[in-house]
């Protein structure tokens, strides 16, 4: 899963997003803060691959992003928007391939502009990064080669404050890193940074009116983090393998960013700084129980503004929960298994 796949729905329920054999599948609770539904299946009864990418706009809604198979040895992408986590997503809507045919070329991303546009990034054939944006009125423009060369898999997408949208993709020995520079427009290649970065670990978020900061793990095991214009600066070091999690929330009245991570040990391990000032520091701090090896983990916010960390393993199904506690500091309530 590439993406938000925990959110926070436009009428206050939490959902989550997983993949599950040809299909995906979509959990939400009944009303805020209440118990969950079993999953449902979304999109229709359309064939999957196992891949999924996940993007929400300021509208709430989200967009929904995957592979299918088409014939023999070929697979096309699909979309479909889910506006309301109880009401039955839209049906998959075929995209095409950014090669115009031929077998998967990566992990796709998503992100929503201010205008509720979608735009999917995913690598091509020739190993540079393509996209495909929403129009404003409906419909999808033509596929866009970005550029780049030697791009890995999974590309992080994201959406500023500003309502633009910018994509981040590692290359060898370094970082890509494409901007809107007016809302619409296609994304362009502005900046590239020298970096050893392990495969699979991008994750960007909007951290100020002006900037996105793109967190991922370098070669020598440490959490990094960069914002264009600058250098990439060692931030702590890695609590496991896998990409972190990461969500901007109120402590105790100040603006933090709260990191999250399937450790080594096997549990999440939790960490939170001053937004944009790393050399404040961070450290892990572990909670909750082991998981299986394959989980993920996911932080929102829910409807009263409380930060919510899930951890959901695609192997077993199985969903753990917690939520911030209304008491100073990131005390956490217990996990619960939903």
């Amino acid at each position: 899963m590439n993406g938000d796949w925990l959110i926070c729905g436009r009428d206050g329920r939490l959902s989550v997003y997983l993949p599950s054999g040809d299909a995906v599948l979509c959990r939400a609770e009944r009303w805020p803060g209440g118990p969950w539904d079993a999953a449902r299946r979304v999109g229709g009864e359309q064939r999957l691959h196992p891949v999924l990418a996940v993007g929400q706009g300021a509208d709430r809604y989200a967009h929904l992003v995957s592979w299918r198979p088409t014939k023999p040895g070929e697979s096309g992408l699909v979309h479909s928007t889910h506006f309301r986590p109880r009401l039955a997503a839209l049906d998959w809507n075929p995209v095409g391939h950014p090669n115009k045919s031929g077998d998967r070329t990566g992990t796709p991303a998503v992100a929503v502009d201010a205008e509720g546009r979608a735009h999917l990034f995913v690598r091509n054939k020739g190993g540079g990064l393509s996209m495909l944006g929403q129009k404003e009125k409906g419909g999808w423009g033509p596929w866009r080669d970005l550029k780049g060369r030697d791009v890995q898999e999974v590309p992080a997408a994201v959406t500023g404050e500003s309502g633009r949208v910018e994509a981040y993709a590692a290359v060898p020995d370094g970082i890509l890193y494409w901007r809107q520079e007016e809302p619409g427009a296609v994304p362009v290649l502005q900046e590239a940074v020298e970096a050893a970065v392990r495969p699979g670990t991008l994750r960007a978020l909007a951290t100020s009116a002006g900037s996105t900061t793109l967190f991922f793990v370098d070669d020598t095991g440490d959490l990094c983090a960069w914002r264009p214009g600058d250098k990439p600066v060692p931030l702590l070091a890695a609590a496991g393998h896998g990409p972190v999690a990461a969500v901007r929330c109120a402590l105790d009245g100040y603006d933090c960013t709260l990191l999250a991570q399937r450790s080594a040990s096997g549990r999440v391990a939790f960490a939170a700084y001053p937004t944009e000032q790393e050399t404040a520091g961070a450290w892990w701090t572990e909670s909750g129980p082991q998981l299986p090896a394959d989980a993920g983990v996911a932080l929102t916010t829910d409807a009263d503004g409380r930060v919510v960390a899930a951890a959901l393993s695609p192997s077993t199904g199985r969903l753990f929960l917690t939520r911030r506690k209304a008491e100073p500091g990131l005390a956490l309530e217990a996990w619960r298994e939903v």
